[in-house]
């Protein structure tokens, strides 16, 4: 597996208040796994990369599943997961820990679409139809789930697995009858008109996103860790109280309409979701259906893949900070 060469992203040192860190020539960086810019353009844009006590060296991945391949290699440090990608890296045998859980509300989260014109009205109307999306996504888990929940299996349709560049293309194509996907992809498709929504995965998903973390970097790298999710959870907030601004810094980045942005950011809200017992055995689950659809081959233990130690540290983040005009 041949990883992207991760360019380094330079961030100045701030006068630190004395003993809150190690001296900052002491401090490894911090290599940062970014899937399509999210991380790198939330924490610029609220101004979180400024005055950071170490470097930040990020990386860029098309989509979750190579990102979890990074991480497992050890290639980079920490990286942004949907539930069911995350269990899907830790089912690769690598010790892998969750450092920090984000809660994503709003109406273009996960969700299977069809186009504008399909004569497919629910999940049963899938069954001998072609599903486009990625293996070990969250998309592939919401069609487990949504099958399920409407009596069908996943034998029941044909599976297309692509990356989410690709799969819009099939959609238009007729090469699949239906998509699951997430956001932007999802606010992209239904913004532009071309798709709608067959089933929304909001009752079926708990739209957690994780941050994880190698057991290596939270080993020798505490420090960095520690503030990083501060900074991560800072810049959700911002992004809560900031929504146009937000959706112009992805804009910037993406290039894509403005509105699509707005649509998004608009209707979605970042919430904190504690590392608890609960959260642990609801992922749990989701190892489990994967065992049973064969999407894994062997059982995972996924509270292994946890670290309480660092909620602490989030719970302290209570003020955003403006970015520097």
């Amino acid at each position: 597996m041949r990883f992207p060469k991760i360019m380094p992203f330079v961030l100045a040192v701030s006068v630190l208040a004395a003993g809150s860190f190690a001296s900052a020539d002491d401090l490894e960086p911090l290599r940062v796994a970014n899937q399509k810019s999210t991380l790198k353009l939330l924490l610029e844009a609220s101004g979180e990369l400024e005055d950071v006590p170490y470097e930040i060296e990020f990386s860029e991945f098309a989509a979750a599943a190579p990102l979890g391949e990074a991480l497992n290699a050890g290639a980079v440090d920490v990286g942004y997961l949907g539930d069911a990608p995350y269990v899907f890296a830790l089912g690769s045998g690598a010790p892998l820990k969750v450092v920090s859980i984000t809660h994503f509300d709003g109406r273009y989260t996960t969700s299977i679409l069809v186009p504008k014109d399909s004569p497919l009205q629910s999940v049963a109307d899938l069954k001998g139809k072609r599903v486009v999306t990625n293996r070990g996504s969250i998309g592939h888990y919401l069609v487990i789930k949504a099958l399920r929940d409407a009596g069908l299996k996943t034998s029941d349709i044909t599976f297309v697995n692509l990356l989410p560049s690709d799969a819009q293309g099939a959609l238009r194509a007729g090469d699949a009858d239906a998509w699951s996907t997430w956001d932007p992809y999802t606010t992209i498709a239904l913004t532009g008109g071309d798709a709608r929504i067959l089933r929304k995965g909001t009752d079926l998903l708990n739209n957690n996103t994780y941050l994880a973390a190698t057991q290596q970097a939270t080993e020798t790298k505490q420090e960095q860790i520690e503030d990083f999710v501060v900074r991560l959870e800072r810049a959700y907030q911002w992004a809560n109280n900031n929504r146009e601004a937000f959706a112009a810094a992805q804009a910037k980045v993406t290039r894509l309409p403005l509105e699509v942005h707005l649509a998004s950011v608009n209707e979605t809200q970042y919430s904190r979701a504690e590392i608890t017992d609960a959260v642990i055995a609801d992922l749990q689950q989701t190892a489990d259906i994967y065992l049973e659809e064969g999407v894994l081959a062997r059982p995972v233990d996924v509270s292994k893949g946890f670290d309480k130690h660092f909620n602490a540290y989030r719970a302290t983040a209570t003020a955003p900070v403006a970015k520097a005009e």
